[in-house]
């Protein structure tokens, strides 16, 4: 039987903790067989878990003799790791265990060094930070998990269950995941990635800066067939000279602003109006349907229909 060791460190995020209990301990062989042993380890006695406090029934030493090591993520990511634990992953990645983190439990995994050199992914929001600290990572911010074989990383919260499916698929074949994935009640394979569930903001300008006036008027004309004359000629400069200072206090260029407005304000028509694609394609502003979807599936990492499909409910009952 494969056993499963789940690491529970202090500050465990519930729902990261709970996603390999649940889909591990549920999958079945086609002949009824339980393929998963599934065991929650700790460094400490009791663990704070937030909401309530852990006891764990397996300690560190239950780590060599894990088939698959899950790292759930902690609220403070960056919080240092003990020596103990740091020894005790290195050890069982050198006997060759298979050891996999949802969401930022990245973090416990690229402290490791184990991920240097390899690409790895968590949350969208924490992604900036795991790159910084760990410069020998490639961080990929816009999938739901990467497998590297041996390590493998996920992104927040219901990315651990992909994952979890994924490692299913691996071990026992589409069938069986296929399975696990009716029990739980989500799909094998989701479509897109993360980038699907960023919230496309405008890219932050500095208070007072001298763009800031433009930018509002980016925002309410980007429905217009706009050039890169017309807004220099709104802004009263050249447009070498915009396109320098537009860079300057944006970081990007102004007709990336432009479509970048536009498909956020496709976004909110997608998931608050019934109107169809090729509609929403002309009201915020693309020449043609396929150039929006295009650049719809380039920015957010799924078309317009899955986006749809994915969170018209949740705005409407908004």
């Amino acid at each position: 039987m494969h056993t499963v060791a789940v690491l529970a460190l202090d500050q465990v995020i519930p729902f990261d903790l709970g996603t390999p209990l649940e889909v591990f301990t549920r999958t079945r062989l086609p002949d009824g067989r339980t393929p998963y042993r599934v065991r929650v380890c700790a460094a400490t006695p009791t663990v704070n878990a937030g909401a309530f406090t852990l006891q764990a029934h397996w300690g560190l030493d239950a780590l060599a003799d894990a088939d698959t090591i899950v790292l759930p993520g902690c609220a403070t990511p960056t919080a240092p790791l003990d020596d103990d634990v740091l020894h005790a992953l290195r050890a069982a990645a050198a006997r060759g265990t298979r050891i996999a983190s949802i969401c930022s439990g990245a973090f416990i995994l690229a402290a490791t060094g184990l991920l240097d050199g390899l690409r790895a992914t968590t949350h969208w929001v924490a992604a900036p930070l795991l790159a910084a600290r760990h410069p020998a990572v490639e961080v990929d911010p816009d999938v739901l998990y990467v497998d590297n074989g041996q390590f493998l990383t996920s992104a927040g919260a219901a990315a651990g269950l992909d994952l979890c499916l994924h490692l299913i698929r691996r071990d026992h074949g589409s069938a069986v995941a296929a399975d696990a994935a009716r029990l739980s009640v989500v799909p094998l394979e989701r479509e897109g990635g993360q980038a699907q569930f960023i919230v496309h903001d405008p890219p932050p300008v500095p208070r007072g800066a001298t763009m800031e006036p433009l930018l509002a008027w980016l925002e309410d004309n980007a429905a217009r067939d706009l050039t890169l004359e017309d807004i220099a000629a709104r802004a009263g400069m050249s447009t070498r000279t915009l396109n320098r200072r537009f860079r300057e206090q944006t970081g990007t260029t102004p007709l990336q602003w432009l479509l970048r407005a536009r498909v956020r304000r496709a976004q909110y028509l997608l998931e608050a109006t019934d109107h169809p694609v090729d509609r929403i394609a002309a009201q915020v502003g693309f020449g043609s349907p396929t150039a929006f979807r295009d650049r719809f599936k380039r920015v957010v990492g799924t078309n317009p229909g899955g986006y749809r499909a994915a969170f018209r409910t949740v705005r409407a009952l908004a």
